[in-house]
């Protein structure tokens, strides 16, 4: 027989009663036969007045004759008592476990193509509708896990297809053309050429997009200003104002993510400008916490288009810099960068047009042959 859930909660109901009733019955007859309040032996008053004596013989038969009867109805009673109480038990333990069973038939039901179903528990506010409420927000993030999924998915396939279609089309013509000589055939290789090379950013984006999702194997320290005033340095000529504010931030992470965020960052606030604008490049810890802010100006951005623009190919050629070969993965590699670093990315939009984006990372780990000894009068830890 299959050990339920229900069954299992019988057994223990129907135990634990079984167990106080015999507790019950043993300490009645205890008390019974040990009554620390013994009552002295009366006999029936004759007309004289007199009162006759009771054999002691005849009154320890009768003691014992009463407790026989009281033992021997009391267990009665307990069997009686123990199989009502399983009874009931198995039934109240089925009315308590109701709604898991129907928990348990609905999760059957949800499938990776059916994950808008929802367990939706009402009733009392117990563990079980904790639990289907629990249940119901992994739901929610599994479904836009999926749904993110998929529009990547979707979204690469199609910007890997564009090149290799317009390619195809290119050779074709060129093929077809009897009449080309090896000027126009220039021209041709040029642009495959070109088309190769924005494949070739595209893979590679996906490739850094991959690696920072994945997380940080190992920890290497590094300076943050070192590593944006670097970034700031091969961006070469702009064509905008930059004013940088570079104070040292130790942290700690994947030096080469970290070029790539700033570079990122940089790249998205150059293209998106308008002409005469500005960049500005703030680091600094704050609270403890390496912080990068920068800011640029350029077109207003509606404040309910940047949570979008952070999603992978996700496009805002609004800015009279934008030049339109952007791949929409520049800020989406920088939020996958800062969730492996374990930090925090915030984007707000400038009221007089541009963004500004924060970057703030981890508290640096210290090694351990730097940590500072404790103060005197303390215990120094010991390596195992």
């Amino acid at each position: 027989m299959r050990r339920t859930v229900r069954l299992r909660l019988t057994l223990l109901y129907s135990g634990l009663f079984l167990m106080a009733g015999v507790l019950l019955v043993v300490l009645i007859y205890v008390l019974v036969e040990h009554s620390p309040f013994p009552g002295p032996p009366t006999a029936p008053t004759p007309p004289g007045g007199m009162r006759l004596p009771v054999p002691v013989p005849q009154v320890e038969e009768q003691q014992a004759e009463n407790l026989r009867r009281l033992l021997v109805n009391s267990l009665i009673a307990l069997a009686v008592m123990a199989f009502a109480s399983m009874l009931l038990g198995w039934l109240m333990a089925g009315r308590v476990l109701r709604p898991l069973g129907e928990m348990t038939a609905t999760v059957r039901r949800i499938t990776a193509d059916r994950l808008d179903r929802r367990l939706a528990a009402s009733g009392p506010d117990d563990e079980l509708k904790e639990l289907a409420d629990t249940f119901d927000e992994l739901l929610n993030r599994l479904e836009a896990a999926f749904t993110a999924q998929r529009r990547f998915v979707a979204n690469a396939s199609h910007e890997l297809r564009t090149p290799l279609t317009l390619q195809q089309a290119m050779v074709e013509v060129a093929l077809a053309d009897v009449e080309a000589d090896a000027e126009s055939l220039r021209v041709v290789m040029e642009r495959l050429l070109a088309a190769g090379k924005h494949q070739e950013r595209l893979i590679e984006a996906l490739l850094t997009l991959a690696r920072g999702q994945q997380g940080l194997d190992h920890r290497q320290p590094f300076d943050l200003a070192v590593i944006t005033r670097q970034a700031i340095g091969r961006q070469g000529d702009p064509g905008v104002r930059v004013r940088s504010a570079l104070h040292p931030a130790p942290a700690s992470g994947d030096p080469a993510l970290i070029e790539r965020l700033v570079a990122n960052l940089l790249d998205n606030a150059v293209r998106h400008n308008v002409p005469d604008g500005w960049i500005t490049v703030a680091t600094a810890v704050q609270a403890g916490r390496p912080t990068l802010r920068i800011s640029n100006s350029g077109p207003v951005i509606p404040p309910d288009r940047v949570d979008t623009l952070l999603q992978p190919f996700q496009r805002m050629e609004t800015g009279r810099r934008a030049t339109g070969d952007g791949l929409g993965l520049g800020l989406s590699i920088v939020t996958a960068i800062v969730d492996a670093h374990r930090g925090v990315l915030e984007a707000h939009p400038l009221p007089e047009g541009g963004l500004e984006v924060t970057v703030v990372l981890e508290r640096p780990e210290i090694p351990r042959a730097e940590r500072p000894d404790p103060p005197t009068g303390q215990a120094r830890p010991v390596s195992p």
